[in-house]
């Protein structure tokens, strides 16, 4: 059984742990507000940039001049996982749902036959994909370095990506991020980034549209902002997942610590008791002996 002074020193240590969960929580929260209001920022700008894209891509479907980034190689063999992660832990089992996500779209392409590597950003599910998949190749993107990430990392990602596309390293990439629900969902999602799937065309009531210069030099010099526009957007539904996570992971916490200095304390002075109530035992003892 565990001394009054080993008890005391295991409450202690849990009220400090319950300050840093409480304080990881304030701030947390602070966060998610200005993160969630960027996701949701952003999200009417790719609905937009996807209906312009509809509405280009309809003129120049099946052509040969058609530019690369949405008509392809022509294969679909070789296929790259671009995975988004946290750069930080204490988010509760966000980056475990993107990394089941991520192993999912693996072995289903590798049970059909496929080639598959990896590109992952962030800090958090390299480990855990290099430790399944020792043997496939794994590039990535340290988003680590920066307070935020914003246009420019996402625009740094694109282009690497684009240029590993262009020479012919994969055929085929797939996005995995989180998409931010509330603080209590945090879903991951599974799309295809390159080559561009043509998007449906806004209904544009018979309208008729001229464009100067053509419609695929218009594509060709849109669809790498595409790519980038759907990189940035994984980037903020992942910061306000991050955020949403850990706010609820650390009141989680906070609230299991509580519970436990409660248990701890009653045992803290159960023991107290008996032993003041032996003390009174043996100096009754020694008194009536007397």
């Amino acid at each position: 059984m565990a001394s009054l002074k080993e008890l005391k020193g295991r409450i202690n240590s849990v009220k400090s742990t319950q300050k840093i969960t409480k304080a990881k929580q304030m701030v947390a929260a602070a966060k998610l507000r200005k993160a969630q209001a960027a996701a949701e920022a952003a999200r009417p700008y790719g609905i937009r940039m996807a209906a312009v894209m509809g509405s280009l891509a309809s003129k120049v479907a099946g052509q040969d001049n058609a530019p690369l980034l949405m008509r392809g190689t022509g294969s679909s063999q070789r296929h790259l996982l671009v995975v988004v992660n946290t750069d930080k832990g204490l988010c509760g089992g966000l980056n475990s749902n993107i990394i089941k996500e991520a192993k999912i779209q693996a072995r289903a392409l590798i049970a059909a036959g496929k080639d598959v590597s990896f590109y992952l950003v962030g800090k958090k599910g390299r480990a855990p994909i290099k430790r399944e998949y020792p043997d496939l190749k794994a590039d990535g993107f340290d988003t680590s370095t920066v307070r935020t990430p914003g246009f420019e990392e996402a625009g740094a990602i694109a282009r690497e990506l684009i240029a590993l596309f262009e020479g012919g390293k994969f055929d085929v990439a797939h996005l995995i991020a989180p998409k931010f629900k509330s603080a209590l969902a945090q879903d991951p999602v599974t799309a295809q980034l390159i080559p561009v799937p043509a998007p449906v065309a806004a209904n544009d009531s018979g309208a008729v549209v001229d464009y100067e210069p053509s419609e695929a030099e218009i594509l060709e010099g849109l669809l790498p902002r595409y790519v980038t526009t759907q990189i940035f957007g994984a980037l903020l539904e992942r910061e306000a997942s991050e955020q949403g996570a850990s706010m609820t992971a650390m009141d989680n916490a906070t609230r299991n610590a509580g519970e436990l200095i409660q248990k701890l304390t009653i045992q803290y002075n159960r023991s107290r008791q008996a032993a003041i109530t032996t003390e009174l035992i043996e100096i009754i003892a020694g008194a009536e002996a007397l």
